[in-house]
């Protein structure tokens, strides 16, 4: 029989170090080695080449899945801690401006004295949808100050209904996890192992790399469509000078 693969199989990546915890990304969609050697062709007075040989090689990979996991950008592409909680958006938090003074609204996940406000992203009037532009203080006509959560207008926009949009961290903030992107020394990158396998008609092939530094990182937004995260990657041999293997379910 003949060894087939289909589909686009699973993927590991496994950190280096102790009891490192391992990543399967999760709805995986494709992903690819390349192993990829350059060459120098010796020529005589011909048009072919007498000898051909091979100096260098480099292994490229990438995989594409539709999961979101912060411990594969923790553990595989950053090589730094998460945390627990995350940041939301409230996006067009609908708010009237006070009919009489001081003006001001203070948005509904500020938080205690605005400990939960994160960043502004802006006010937009809600009837025409125009946004209002924002000011250090004193704002006039179409205008607005904020600080810590709390929103102020202008007296002339007294009654004027208005969408908010900003970030906060919610008052109960156990669900979910924050990867801190901080800035490391050139030259420093976590390694993991990854693992790729495949199997059809009950046969298996397995990839094996021992040791690989992740390159890129691609977060793609489209409409009417999934965001696919692609994490590429390196491969190098590990302390033994191997670089991993390639097991066949099939003997050819």
């Amino acid at each position: 029989m003949s060894q087939y693969a289909f589909g686009a199989g699973s993927f590991w990546g496994v950190a280096t170090g102790a009891n490192p915890t391992p990543n399967r990304f999760g709805a995986l969609q494709s992903a690819s080695v390349d192993f990829t050697a350059n060459t120098k062709s010796l020529f005589g007075s011909y048009q072919l080449p007498l000898a051909v040989g091979r100096g260098t090689m480099s292994v490229e990979g990438k995989a594409q899945a539709g999961q979101f996991q912060g411990r594969i950008l923790s553990d595989l592409f950053f090589g730094i801690g998460k945390s627990n909680g995350q940041t939301l958006v409230a996006d067009g938090e609908a708010q009237t401006v006070p009919a009489a003074t001081p003006f001001t609204v203070t948005v509904a996940n500020a938080g205690a004295e605005g400990a939960g406000f994160g960043i502004d992203l802006g006010v937009r009037d809600a009837e025409t949808g125009q946004p209002l532009t924002c000011v250090a203080s004193a704002p006039a006509t179409g205008q607005y100050s904020v600080a810590a959560g709390t929103y102020t207008f202008a007296a002339a926009d007294a009654g004027k209904a208005v969408l908010i949009d900003y970030t906060y961290q919610p008052s109960s903030n156990a669900v979910g996890e924050t990867v801190t992107m901080t800035n490391p020394l050139i030259g420093t990158a976590p390694s993991f192992k990854s693992v790729v396998s495949q199997t059809f008609n009950g046969e298996r092939v397995t990839l094996t790399l021992n040791r690989c530094v992740a390159s890129k990182y691609t977060f793609e937004t489209k409409l009417e469509d999934f965001n696919i995260p692609e994490f590429d990657f390196s491969a190098f041999v590990d302390p033994s000078n191997t670089l991993g293997i390639i097991s066949l379910g099939e003997a050819s």
